[in-house]
């Protein structure tokens, strides 16, 4: 969709911009719904699941204003596909993209569904690690893992216009039937995207 099309270059610019971005006040984050009954999980082992750690370290951002108090950044308008379902609006922390680092308690982009009533929603999370960085960081290592799940690559030139990188998805706070790590949920929309 050329709204896709259109935000992650916007993303790639705010990749190296946004640190010197000043936070603004949004509507207050709505209270997840009975329909957004995300995953939950432990492993056979009893340890806490990738998106069971997400969830956790991501609780305090259902309320947007709280992520907008701590840096994060909106990156890209709600970025939706007609096959697809939609991703979402994404909020990146800057100080995090580029740093070649993973960490299940600390994913690089929040992703939000926007409300009838303007306000967003906490759906999911995205890791992103560009590849450069994950090579001078892991010079003898393979591709990014995140708790034994692979990161997908995304070779430049790309429709985003970024260099090669790496990103996974985890939806910890809305159900998707593709499964919690797909890039798609078909159970989010952006029919409700206001527009400026």
């Amino acid at each position: 969709m050329q709204i896709f099309r259109r935000a992650w270059p916007a993303f790639a610019i705010l990749t190296f911009a946004l640190a010197a971005a000043a936070p603004t006040p949004c509507a207050a984050a709505a209270p997840l719904t009975a329909h957004a009954t995300p995953q939950s999980a432990t492993t056979s082992r009893g340890t806490a699941s990738l998106v069971d750690k997400v969830r956790s370290a991501t609780d305090r951002f259902r309320d947007i204003n709280v992520a907008i108090s701590e840096g994060w950044v909106q990156a890209t308008p709600c970025v939706s596909g007609p096959d697809f379902g939609a991703m979402g609006v994404h909020f990146v922390l800057p100080s995090r993209l580029g740093d070649g680092v993973l960490n299940a308690e600390q994913p690089e982009a929040l992703i939000y569904e926007p409300l009838a009533s303007g306000a967003f929603r906490l759906v999911g999370v995205e890791f992103i690690v560009f590849a450069a960085a994950w090579a001078a960081q892991n010079p003898n290592g393979g591709p990014p893992s995140l708790d034994g799940n692979l990161l997908n690559f995304v070779a430049a030139p790309n429709r985003f216009g970024l260099a090669d990188f790496y990103e996974l998805h985890v939806w910890a706070w809305e159900h998707n039937p593709n499964g919690s790590f797909a890039d798609w949920n078909v159970a989010v929309t952006c029919e409700q995207q206001r527009v400026n």
